[in-house]
């Protein structure tokens, strides 16, 4: 089931890759509409631009249709129809003819990776100008140059995606991810893609506990806009909650903690992490770089973590056209899929018990304990011996499952029995 999981996620990634998206414009609202057809209670909102979010505004819709280069020899180069990321983010509209001296300041390369095209924005401050890899950058020659771009900014709207999952419970998991990057796979599409399949499984499950907030945003403008309409009933419900990046890759798993690292999802992320991938390579909240730099932030502090596969600036490909279809993978993606979903178990999962028994209880005659007594009896029982032994009722059992070092999700069977047999009670 979790491989063709990763087959449909990888499909998904692969029909939204050659969309040119922004943190406004068409694009990202084509790109919502195709995960609409994949979740279709997905609310999509529009904030006009000039509005005021906190201490910044909503910016003018960027659209672009076409943009190249014209070489002196009549050769197009920097075709932003052969690749989206030729152009940089947001470049108002030219039509000139140049020298290469005049052209060169507004060109873009990585001289350490002269294969790659950067990917480069400017979306505060009016300019344009084009990415390229360093090879063909280096090959230009003297002349005249056409430098063609048709694109608008205009007042317009800054879009997102909403759902709500009601649970039996008013507390919320929040996911958040961002969908305005032109063509990358990892940093840009891995994200939203999980999110929308995590939403697929949730709405399976009869019986959730928690209510589930999913959003999908541009990055930072995005996230600070929702904040600014939604912070009292996030901070008054939320109780654990990730954003969702960087998860398609076959790397080894990172994980970015909260600000001070000590929220609900931290310990979850960590209780998952280690015992499925050990390996994990951690940061704190000072390696940040996405949008936990909102949700975290002094007076909006929200129990916001990530975990990850490659951690964005953290691999060669980031930003760049090599962050492509073949950086990620199915493995990589249902991989991710996979850790989420027990990520999710250990929440619902998350309840104080006590015994009710004084003593050990009688596990014998309810057929829970072995009735000849032999020297592996204790192996055989000792998970179920420690949850009894530990359970004060001051405790919750992803706490229980840390204390006796194993993973909360191979106890739950027995937390459960437990329960049905009068042995233990939740605790509100």
């Amino acid at each position: 089931m979790i491989d063709e999981i990763g087959k449909q996620m990888y499909m998904l990634c692969a029909r939204l890759f050659p969309i040119c998206r922004s943190i406004t414009g068409e694009g990202f609202r084509q790109s919502l509409d195709i995960l609409r057809e994949y979740l279709p209670e997905l609310q999509i909102h529009h904030v006009p631009s000039g509005t005021k979010v906190f201490d910044w505004e909503v910016p003018l819709e960027w659209n672009i249709r076409d943009a190249y280069i014209i070489d002196p020899d009549g050769n197009k180069l920097c075709d932003f129809k052969e690749n989206n990321l030729h152009i940089v983010g947001y470049s108002v509209p030219v039509d000139l003819d140049l020298s290469l001296a005049e052209l060169q300041p507004h060109l873009y390369s990585l001289p350490n990776q002269p294969t790659a095209i950067p990917y480069i924005t400017s979306y505060y401050k009016a300019r344009w100008g084009f990415c390229l890899p360093h090879e063909l950058r280096e090959k230009l020659k003297e002349g005249t140059y056409h430098v063609f771009i048709d694109s608008d900014l205009a007042p317009g709207n800054l879009s997102y995606g909403e759902l709500i999952l009601p649970g039996e419970q008013r507390e919320e998991i929040f996911f958040s991810t961002y969908l305005c990057h032109p063509s990358m796979a990892n940093n840009e599409l891995s994200g939203p893609v999980l999110a929308t399949f995590l939403a697929r499984w949730l709405k399976t499950i009869d019986a959730r506990r928690f209510s589930y907030r999913i959003i999908i945003i541009p990055e930072t403008i995005g996230s600070i806009t929702y904040l600014s309409k939604n912070l009292a009933v996030m901070k008054q419900n939320i109780i654990a909650g990730f954003n969702l990046t960087c998860v398609g890759d076959e790397m080894d798993y990172s994980y970015l903690s909260s600000r001070f690292g000590d929220t609900l999802a931290d310990k979850v992320a960590l209780h998952v992490l280690k015992h499925t991938h050990p390996e994990f390579k951690p940061y704190t909240f000072m390696d940040r770089g996405s949008d936990e730099r909102q949700y975290c932030s002094p007076g909006v502090d929200l129990p916001v973590c990530s975990m990850m596969r490659s951690k964005y600036h953290e691999y060669p490909e980031y930003h760049t056209s090599l962050d492509d279809l073949s950086f990620i993978s199915p493995a990589g993606l249902s991989g991710s899929f996979a850790i989420y979903q027990k990520a999710i178990q250990c929440l619902e999962a998350n309840e104080k018990l006590k015994g009710t028994v004084l003593c050990e209880p009688q596990l014998g005659k309810r057929g829970l304990y072995p009735t000849i007594s032999t020297k592996d009896t204790a192996k055989l029982v000792k998970n179920m011996m420690n949850i009894l032994a530990y359970a004060d009722g001051t405790r919750t059992s992803l706490e229980l499952a840390e204390l006796i070092g194993v993973p909360l999700w191979e106890i739950l069977p027995t937390i459960n029995t437990l329960i049905r047999e009068g042995l233990l009670e939740v605790i509100d």
